[in-house]
């Protein structure tokens, strides 16, 4: 395998003596991070044009070479990249390494086309854990802390990504995965975890789980839980800290990126997830005209990955809208806001768009509704309606339900600006998800 021309400046890391403090990098000024940035933004654009052909033909017809990148702002002259690029790449044509360097391998579920393939060196592993150490660390897990892993394990980067980062920090990690949610009371129960891993919406039907045998989910060894795998609002964070008496903090990534633990939230202010800049530059461009903005501004999150062997990932469309923030708990790091949806999961409801994310804002407001809740999207007679399917809370009678489901359709109206149908469920009738939920069924184009 023949060298890049640029020497790779990233070392990974060793396991740092004292767990609990964070990693040098971690505490770096802004100015030390932008200018970690360019010296690992010089090698990666070079080592994506030589490694991988895709890319010396993508930056080839755009008329652009990895020479021109000298300072942050050159990074806009090059091209995005997105799912369909990887795909085209399918199985392993987008790897920089050959397969004798790759130790891990995960993919897509596929579910909207083919699956897109990402893997992994011994590198890649090493930095992967560290960052994911990284995140629980700040988020309020400790050294010789009990984590409970609800996250799927397989394919999805989820379970073993949050895995080997619990290890990493030096915890003794419980590899519950998804499903089984009795079986989750009773390992809560007895192992007594202090710190819990999961989607939010599994750990809600987790809650489900204690208050159907009798048990208070506030009477727990749980201390901590961290979030993710799919967007979720403040009052989601509400619902389940008050569900579990414990702290809720979002956790950041996606497999094409890495997995998780591209950027994490602090315990002590819950303001966002810091990006871990000294391994991945985002940017925030208008999903529209694809033009970057400038910090503050709303958007869509594009990143590219600064120290990635098998697979680089450079410009990346990752199709969540949030926007950049300065940062606060790590000012040389900034933080993203939380995600408002996606820019293909936007619903457009005659005229109206809107996302689920503002739908379940709106739900958590209503006392008498459950969080549980799926958005059925139809076109009866020409017209588009959206029904929402919500189950009651169980200390609500019927009545009280579907009053409260008239006040749903009320700030529905009101606040979004777009009319639908409530259907109130009964409680724990509706499907529940032990990975990421699917909270939309477009049944326009079945019809």
């Amino acid at each position: 395998m023949t060298t890049c021309s640029i020497p790779n400046p990233h070392t990974p890391s060793a396991v740092p003596a004292d767990r609990s403090q964070p990693d040098p990098e971690e505490i770096m000024s802004r100015d030390q991070i932008e200018s970690l940035q360019v010296d690992r933004l010089r090698w990666t654009l070079h080592y994506a044009y030589e490694k991988v052909q895709a890319y010396q033909e993508l930056f080839d017809g755009h008329g652009v070479h990895p020479g021109d990148f000298r300072e942050l702002e050159d990074l806009k002259l090059f091209p995005y990249t997105d799912k369909e690029f990887l795909r085209k790449a399918y199985p392993f044509q987008s790897l920089a390494v050959p397969m004798s360097d790759v130790r891990r391998i995960h993919a897509s579920s596929g579910t909207t086309g083919q699956p897109t393939v990402v893997a992994y060196t011994e590198n890649d592993l090493q930095t992967w854990a560290t960052l994911v150490a990284r995140c629980f660390r700040i988020s309020g897990m400790r050294p010789g802390d009990k984590v409970h892993n609800a996250y799927g394990y397989g394919l999805f980067t989820g379970g073993l990504g949050a895995h080997y980062g619990a290890e990493r920090l030096g915890c003794a990690v419980i590899p519950m995965s998804g499903g089984q949610t009795e079986k989750q009371v009773q390992m809560i129960r007895d192992f007594e975890p202090q710190t819990i891993l999961s989607t939010p919406t599994y750990l809600l039907t987790i809650a489900d789980g204690f208050k159907k045998l009798g048990l208070d989910p506030r009477k727990t060894s749980l201390r901590t839980a961290i979030l993710g795998a799919e967007p979720w609002t403040e009052e989601m964070r509400r619902e389940i800290e008050t569900t579990f008496a414990i702290d809720a903090c979002d956790i950041y990534g996606l497999s094409e990126v890495m997995g998780p633990g591209v950027a994490g939230e602090s315990v002590e202010s819950k303001d966002g997830s810091h990006i871990w800049e000294d391994h991945f530059r985002p940017e925030i461009i208008d999903p529209f005209t694809d033009e970057v903005q400038e910090t503050g501004r709303p958007g869509e999150l594009v990143f590219t990955a600064l120290t990635k062997e098998a697979l680089p990932i450079i410009r990346y469309r990752t199709h969540d809208l949030t926007r950049l923030l300065p940062g606060s708990e790590r000012p040389g790091h900034r933080r993203m806001g939380r995600i408002t949806g996606r820019s293909d999961d936007m619903i457009i409801l005659r005229g109206v768009n809107l996302f689920p994310s503002q739908i379940e804002e709106l739900v958590l407001q209503v006392p008498e509704l459950s969080p549980h809740f799926t958005l059925e999207i139809t076109r009866p007679n020409r017209m588009d309606q959206m029904t929402i399917n919500i189950e009651r809370r169980e200390e609500a009678s019927v009545e009280a339900a579907e009053f409260g489901g008239k006040k749903l359709l009320h700030a529905i109206k009101t606040k979004i600006g777009s009319s639908a149908i409530v259907h109130i469920a009964e409680p724990d009738t509706l499907a529940r998800s032990s990975g990421k939920l699917r909270r939309v069924y477009d049944l326009r184009e079945k019809a």
